[in-house]
């Protein structure tokens, strides 16, 4: 890593880096046809760090501001009812002298309170959602700890409020006229031109709420079906909540000799498959989907002529004998490591399956064939003697890397094939009672056994790493689903409101429909053909919405598409199903209108 001085520039740091680099190979005696394949390819720390995450982050704050709006829509439809039972008040007063500004003044004033006491509540709601959702948020997130509610998101938190109050305070002021204030005075409480208006801007808006419904249902659904296809996914491992991992450091101040280190490390081992209920235990330099990772470019067949091409760079594995049995990955042909390939020092090597397949063919092919460290020309062949089924280790998401394992030997010859670090290693211990304290108490009793002095880190089962591993899609996931979920409550009060507000407005209507004979089935269809017209123009405008909305989550999906027909046509079913729901209370409550009652209150 390098800091730019100030004014630097990437390509500037990049030309000293190769003049650094050239110095470094010849100072080393690596010869011009080496040195020519090796360039440094200096970039930005901060992509390591964030990844996409940002992107994430906006489609998460673009589905919040759905639900936002749906809200603001929510209140303006209610606004609109208030308005409109109290709109032979306003019109006395204006036309008594009273200003409209004045007017709209008092409703703003109202409307703004309501936003920043609900802004408040809010507030108090959040600060125990944040907590929560910092809880579970994954890893990964930059910064993840140091989210709270400081004096900026109080400010935004302020700023929203108010621009809510406003955008749903606004509607009513807009629909006021001031051609129809003669008109209210002189009808009294009944104003059916303006009822009616009302009645299509509180359409419009449901129309609107049930579109950015449809938009986060379907975003919540293709989560889903996402995590699903995640979760099919073969990792490479098996149970992987009996799996406990930790691991342990041999420094050479303690131990010096590499033949003492890997000795101790199988005493460790021992120890441990000695506790009851432990079936088997095993050490690797890498877990699955864990951090840690090292490669070797190496020739892979015998013989092979040199083409002067770098050979593709491949995971590299140390491990012990056992590993595979203990996580659970299948050796697909040949045999395992042995105690004795390590201790004697044999020249073999197993493979996953993957690369058997790209350099032989076959798996069978691959057992007898003979690999070796690319740039080592000194070093021995190594016989491959297994294949291993592939394992997912940069995550269910991705390929699994084409992997080779090496033998732990005591031998520094792997030092310069992998980088592997002998005297460190995360050791897996297969028992149904990972994760609990009895069997980590045990565990700690039996490495003090081999060395008083030996700490555990890194303490996790493998079920742990690998929920880990999807933790940014089950994320974004719940997050979704909860505003996905809000989405289709607002829009379900939403259309319960007008519903309502219509039968209550349509008493008399109703009534005389019922003396003349309309029958209450006609009567509750006539409500719910009404809401579904309405949650049809809502589906026709999402459907829209939801096809662009859906592009961003592109990077978040995983074994679907943006398009998947599964979720494009179940969703507006349940958005369809929703606003039945909705209406047909008020649509039944309709139908049990007496007629005489209706007919005499008139």
């Amino acid at each position: 890593m390098a800091r730019l001085k100030r004014g630097a520039t990437l390509a500037q740091a990049n030309d000293d880096a190769a003049r650094i680099v050239h110095i470094w190979f010849e100072n080393a005696g690596v010869n011009s046809a080496v040195r020519a394949r090796w360039a440094p390819a200096l970039d930005p720390l901060k992509p390591h760090v964030v990844g996409d995450v940002g992107r994430t982050l906006w489609v998460l704050l673009g589905a919040i501001g759905i639900v936002l709006l749906m809200a603001c829509a929510n209140v303006a439809n209610l606004l609109l009812v208030h308005a409109d039972g109290r709109r032979q008040e306003f019109a006395i007063r204006e036309v008594l002298g009273a200003c409209r500004m004045r007017v709209a003044r008092q409703l703003l004033v109202e409307t703004l309170t309501l936003a920043l006491i609900g802004g408040a509540l809010g507030i108090v709601l959040a600060h125990g959602g944040v907590r929560m959702l910092v809880t579970m948020g994954p890893s990964n997130l930059p910064r993840l700890s140091e989210i709270s509610i400081d004096p900026v998101v109080l400010g935004f938190a302020l700023t929203i409020s108010l621009m809510s109050g406003l955008l749903s305070g606004m509607i009513p002021i807009v629909k006021r006229t001031p051609s129809r204030l003669v008109h209210a005075v002189s009808t009294g409480a009944r104003a059916p031109s303006m009822r009616r208006e009302h009645q299509a801007s509180q359409q419009v808006l449901v129309a609107a709420q049930m579109a950015l419904a449809l938009v986060l249902l379907v975003s919540a659904g293709l989560m889903i079906r996402s995590f699903q296809s995640l979760r099919t996914v073969d990792p490479g491992f098996t149970q992987p909540e009996r799996v406990q991992t930790f691991s342990i450091s041999l420094p050479a101040a303690m131990v010096a000799e590499p033949e003492r280190v890997i000795r101790m490390q199988q005493q460790v081992l021992d120890k441990i498959v000695a506790i009851p209920s432990v079936v088997s235990a095993a050490f690797t330099t890498r877990l699955p989907m864990g951090s840690d990772r090292s490669s070797a470019a190496f020739s892979v067949v015998e013989g092979q002529a040199d083409d002067s091409r770098t050979p593709p760079n491949r995971q590299v594995k140390v491990v012990s004998p056992g590993l595979f049995h203990t996580l659970g990955t299948p050796l697909v042909t040949g045999r395992d490591f042995t105690w004795t390939d390590l201790f004697e020092m044999r020249d073999v090597a197993i493979v996953s399956e993957n690369l058997a397949r790209e350099l032989w063919g076959s798996p069978p092919a691959a057992v007898g064939k003979r690999i070796r460290e690319y740039y080592d020309k000194g070093a021995a062949w190594r016989e491959v003697v297994g294949v291993a089924g592939d394992v997912h280790d940069d995550g269910a998401d991705r390929p699994a890397p084409a992997t080779v394992y090496w033998p732990a030997q005591p031998d520094d010859r792997l030092l310069s094939m992998s980088g592997y670090q002998s005297r460190r290693v995360s050791v897996a211990v297969r028992t149904e009672r990972a994760g609990t304290q009895s069997l980590l108490n045990r565990v700690r009793e039996a490495v003090s056994s081999v060395s008083a002095t030996l700490p555990l880190a890194q303490v996790r089962t493998l079920d742990e790493v690998y929920r880990q591993s999807m933790a940014r899609t089950s994320f974004a996931l719940v997050m979704l689903a909860i505003t996905g979920t809000m989405a289709l409550l607002l829009g379900i009060s939403g259309i319960y409101g007008v519903i309502s507000y219509a039968v209550s407005q349509r008493r008399r209507e109703i009534g005389i429909r019922l003396a003349l004979g309309a029958q209450a089935t006609d009567i509750r269809r006539l409500f719910v053909r009404r809401a579904l017209i309405l949650g049809g123009a809502g589906l026709a405008i999402g459907m829209v919405g939801a096809l662009g909305f859906t592009r961003l989550l592109e990077s978040l999906l995983f074994g679907i598409s943006p398009l998947d027909p599964v979720t494009f046509t179940a969703m507006p079913i349940i958005i369809a199903a929703a606003a039945v729901v909705a209406s047909y209370l008020p649509a039944r409550r309709a139908a049990a209108v007496d007629p005489v009652e209706t007919i005499r209150a008139e």
